[in-house]
């Protein structure tokens, strides 16, 4: 057990602890109806999207909220900021599609059939 207490303490204080730990029901319906009233402004770095609410007669109303990055970093407790790294280096990327058995170049079309069995 002493190998993985480091590791434990790791996952507990890192960033992902709550993505592990969260026992939230997402249904697919919710996913697709965000993802089909959802835009981004590029120029204003605001997400706009629209939910529906059953007002006081029970008549349903849109309602369009907009959120930046900074408040789903706050709301989702990522614990970092804007100005963080996100990308991941091209050596990294290189490597984790040898490790899984990708047979092409790493920089064209990734087709399935470069792949090995396990990974298709």
């Amino acid at each position: 057990m002493t190998p993985f207490k480091d590791m434990e303490k790791f996952l507990r204080e890192g960033r992902v602890n709550k993505a592990l730990t969260d026992r939230t029901i997402v249904y697919e319906s919710h996913v697709r109806m965000f993802w089909n009233s959802v835009r981004y402004e590029q120029k204003e770095k605001m997400t706009y999207f629209a939910i529906q609410k059953k007002d006081e007669i029970y008549k349903k109303v849109d309602i369009e909220i907009k959120l930046n990055v900074g408040d789903l970093r706050r709301v989702l407790d990522l614990g970092d900021t804007d100005d963080d790294p996100t990308i991941i280096p091209e050596r990294l990327c290189k490597g984790l599609w040898c490790r899984r058995g990708f047979a092409g170049h790493v920089n064209e079309k990734y087709l399935k059939s470069m792949f090995n069995r396990p990974y298709m």
